[in-house]
């Protein structure tokens, strides 16, 4: 859909086809299920088109002098770079911080931490994922805190959020796993068999948030959504019920299996990647708080005990052999040998690596949206 080889794009007419581009400015990206399907099709078209634009060295520097800051309070290869990545295209400058190096683990609070934040920044973006019933109310609490500031000072402007993953959604990997799916169908999504089952690894704790967020996008699409898991790593009720009605208003379907041959069986895509046992996930939230050190590791220990016991749920060539030639897809880095075989891995790597880039251009996209008023002609101006 975007560019493949020598396929030439017509950047003005792909600009002039989104509609909608105006429902989007003010808004957050915090989770996918704030967005109507109209307008999550608008983010991607735009997250499509500023691709092109990119590719054919048209310049997206429609937002300087902008500080783009993001507070990470878990590890990130990929999210960390898109988010650097998005902020130079649009001609900001990108400051990220550890969440350790903040006054968080001292008392401060989300709202004051969101007001501080705010005051110098023109965009924030925040991963919070670890915890079950505290990354997503952090973000909202933290939004909260420079909205109300602004609001007091008269401030002409809004400060757009964006979850860089929580523990209820991952909307930016979420939507980029949607483009790179759009591009491939060549935007024929309707039927097609979307498998995210979990897989073995041998770490512990994964959130929960990728096949959560995956779940409650990719049923709004009309796709044909099977979610697999063994016993003890079901996901949270809300994503649960959410993909369950999405599904119904599509026209696609949502299935849950505990058995993952069965499940890809058939496929078009499998996603096949651990994530963390849920009650046992709960439990940590409570030893968390209490700052249990003892009672974490021996929680850590039941949890990898845990995994070990479903070492066949690994995705197999014998597994590939009865999918519709499915792509391979993961969030990255896979446990290559664990959750999947290398063989199977490698052929795909590179599909991976598309997928992931498309994460910048989500970014980009959403910030750009939230902050430019006509964000339209300022792309087709730039495009000619």
């Amino acid at each position: 859909m975007v560019v493949k080889g020598t396929k030439k794009v017509e950047l003005v007419a792909m600009i002039k086809k989104i509609k909608g581009i105006e429902s989007l400015y003010g808004k957050s990206l915090i989770e996918t299920r704030d967005f109507t399907t109209e307008e999550l099709t608008t983010l991607l078209d735009l997250c499509d088109a500023m691709e092109a634009m990119d590719f054919y060295g048209k310049r997206l520097d429609m937002l300087p002098p902008s500080l783009f800051l993001a507070l990470f309070f878990d590890k990130s290869t990929r999210t960390k770079t898109s988010w650097a990545g998005a902020a130079v295209r649009l001609g900001g400058t990108p400051v990220i911080l550890e969440g350790t190096s903040t006054q968080v683990a001292h008392g401060e609070t989300p709202i004051e931490t969101g007001a501080m934040m705010g005051m110098n920044a023109h965009a924030i973006g925040i991963r919070h994922d670890m915890i079950l019933g505290e990354g997503n109310k952090f973000i909202r609490e933290t939004k909260g805190g420079i909205d109300e500031y602004l609001k007091y000072t008269g401030a002409k402007r809004h400060v757009p959020f964006v979850n860089l993953q929580c523990d209820i959604d991952h909307p930016t990997q979420a939507m980029a796993d949607l483009a790179m799916m759009r591009e491939y169908f060549d935007g024929n999504l309707k039927g097609k068999k979307f498998v995210i089952s979990w897989a073995y690894s041998p770490s512990y704790a994964k959130p929960l948030s990728v096949p959560q967020g995956l779940i409650t996008l990719l049923t709004r699409f009309g796709m044909n959504v099977v979610l697999a898991y063994p016993e003890g790593y079901r996901l949270m009720d809300q994503p649960m019920k959410d993909a369950k009605e999405f599904s119904s208003k599509s026209g696609g379907t949502f299935e849950v299996v505990n058995d993952m041959a069965k499940a890809v069986k058939g496929a078009d895509i499998v996603y096949a990647k651990s994530w963390g046992p849920y009650d046992m996930m709960l439990e940590r939230v409570k030893l968390n708080k209490e700052r249990d050190e003892k009672g974490l590791k021996e929680l850590e220990n039941k949890m990898l005990a845990l995994n070990a016991k479903y070492k066949n749920w690994k995705y197999t060539p014998d597994m590939q052999a009865t999918t519709n030639k499915a792509k391979y897809m993961h969030c990255l880095p896979a446990d290559i040998g664990a959750e999947v075989d290398e063989k199977i891995f490698e052929q795909h790597r590179m599909f991976m690596y598309e997928e992931a880039n498309k994460k910048p251009y989500v970014i980009a996209s959403a910030i750009a949206a939230s902050m430019i008023p006509d964000l339209q002609k300022e792309l087709i101006k730039r495009a000619k």
